[in-house]
């Protein structure tokens, strides 16, 4: 081969190197560069998820201490309500059983006066027979004194006579024994005479007045 070939195939054969080298260099940039980019958006995606994530995880929380939050406002509401019903039930069982013991007190007081009445009876007709006798005035005093003293203490605990005599006949308060015929108009309907004296303890009726109506 001469000279000038070989020359000329040194030339021709770096020129092809040269293209070959270019081609890979640009792919390798253009790889190196598509690498770099989704490295790159990894990166910045990374960061993103995870905030997104704890972003996420607190509204969760938030949502159960809302959640627990409103349980307890419940429980102490109905705490209370109950701890309400409560008082009021233990006020109306005091108030009860205040009312039981003064009914059992009026009660006993009631029946130990009713079994006094059967002494005023007796003082009154003492005082009827002593009036129409010719006894001393000493006895007559005294029996008066006895009743009125009598009559007073159990005034002073509520009880009362019921008029009864010359009053228009009130079946509330008296019990008919008899009827007696009257003259006058104005006495028809009314008591004429009364056979039993009636009281009433507190504004309660605890013996009827038995009495003769006119008619």
């Amino acid at each position: 081969m001469s000279e000038k070939n070989e020359k000329d195939i040194e030339q021709i054969v770096p020129e092809e190197n040269t293209e070959e080298t270019a081609q890979e260099a640009a792919q390798d940039t253009v790889q190196e560069t598509a690498e770099e980019t989704q490295t790159k958006t990894e990166k910045e995606a990374a960061p993103k998820g995870k905030g997104f994530l704890k972003k996420d995880k607190n509204k969760i929380r938030i949502e159960e201490l809302e959640k627990k939050v409103e349980e307890c406002e419940n429980k102490i509401a109905k705490d209370r309500d109950d701890y309400i019903r409560l008082m009021a039930e233990f006020d109306n069982f005091r108030r009860r059983t205040a009312q039981e013991k003064l009914d059992i007190v009026s009660m006993a007081s009631t029946e130990t006066i009713k079994g006094l009445l059967p002494v005023l009876d007796d003082c009154e007709r003492a005082l009827e027979v002593l009036r129409q006798s010719n006894d001393s005035e000493a006895a007559k005093e005294g029996t008066e004194l006895i009743y009125h003293k009598l009559l007073a203490y159990l005034q002073s605990k509520g009880l009362a006579i019921i008029e009864a005599k010359g009053q228009p006949f009130d079946t509330d308060v008296h019990e008919a024994v008899a009827q007696f015929p009257v003259q006058e108009e104005d006495q028809k309907g009314k008591v004429f005479d009364v056979v039993q004296t009636g009281y009433t303890l507190n504004g309660k009726v605890i013996r009827f007045a038995k009495v003769v109506v006119g008619i």
